[in-house]
């Protein structure tokens, strides 16, 4: 008995399936950033490497400006002129922001121990 592959003829690999290109996180933990489009900025305190967030959050984005859910997203402290909150933004919106100074959001200190060299220095115990 000649053994086939799951392509059905004897001796053959299968064909590659072909897979979206995800691209490799630019930002890190205690990176800050600001987002291309809106008025705010924020430091990274997690990071998917594709979208993971609801499918209602998604679709309340604007079609126009809809990102790519195959990409990086950035969990975020974040600020602007009025208020801290937390962002969920993707990877093509955002860009490096350490030059700005330090971000004033009320969980800095619970996630992050001082800056060194631009950004900000993960509590080791949040580490993994």
């Amino acid at each position: 008995m000649t053994s086939k592959t799951p392509s059905g003829s004897p001796g053959q690999i299968p064909p590659l399936v072909a897979a979206p290109l995800i691209e490799r996180a630019r930002f890190a933990p205690g990176d800050i950033v600001r987002h291309r489009l809106f008025d705010f900025r924020g430091v990274v305190f997690d990071v998917d490497p594709v979208f993971s967030n609801s499918d209602e959050w998604y679709e309340a984005i604007p079609e126009a400006i809809r990102p790519a859910k195959e990409q990086p997203f950035y969990h975020l402290l974040a600020e602007n002129e009025d208020s801290s909150y937390i962002a969920y933004v993707s990877q093509q919106n955002l860009v490096g922001d350490s030059e700005q100074g330090p971000v004033d959001h009320p969980q800095i200190e619970v996630l992050f121990d001082g800056m060194a060299k631009g950004r900000y220095r993960v509590r080791s115990i949040h580490r993994h």
